[in-house]
């Protein structure tokens, strides 16, 4: 079936000055290392089944793991007691900026407050590296909450673009 969606660009150009609150009880944050691809896939697709992110398949495994591998990306794992329930994805390979490439928890994590600590942990990263730019985009085939979420954290819009595609599911 296919299906338009729009596709917003958000960046922010200075850090902002909320304060971040600790995590949630019983989560932590773990970077993955060059991560291997297949521990990747688990992550986007856990995160993404529900929302078309489908786009990563069109890879070759080869490709995936250069990706993730490259010391320029940096997947941060939340686990809730012990058990994955999302992850935030930093890109720095353009100097000075950050892209924020992948952000998502896990369906059964979804309302309960981790999405807001994940994120701003993952601004809060970014800026941290000393970049001058912090930039994510979020399509309307995204849960509901995500562009209201990068907003109240601090990204502002700075382009649209309406696409079409073939989905799996509506």
């Amino acid at each position: 079936m296919m299906l338009g969606y729009t596709v917003t660009y958000l960046e922010m150009t200075q850090r902002p000055d909320w304060v971040q609150k600790p995590a949630p009880e019983g989560v932590t944050l773990v970077r993955a290392h060059n991560p291997p691809a297949h521990f990747f896939y688990y992550l986007y697709n856990t995160v993404g089944a529900d929302y078309e992110w489908t786009d990563m398949h069109e890879w070759a495994l080869e490709d995936v793991q250069t990706y993730v591998g490259d010391a320029a990306m940096h997947v941060y794992v939340a686990y809730q007691h012990g058990t994955p329930a999302g992850f935030v994805m930093l890109d720095f390979r353009e100097a000075g900026i950050c892209d924020v490439a992948y952000f998502g928890l896990f369906p059964e994590c979804v309302g309960g407050g981790l999405g807001g600590w994940l994120l701003r942990e993952g601004v809060g990263m970014a800026w941290d590296a000393g970049i001058g730019k912090l930039t994510v985009n979020t399509c309307t085939l995204d849960h509901e909450s995500a562009l209201p979420l990068y907003r109240k954290v601090g990204f502002a819009p700075v382009h649209t673009e309406e696409h079409v595609r073939e989905v799996s599911s509506v």
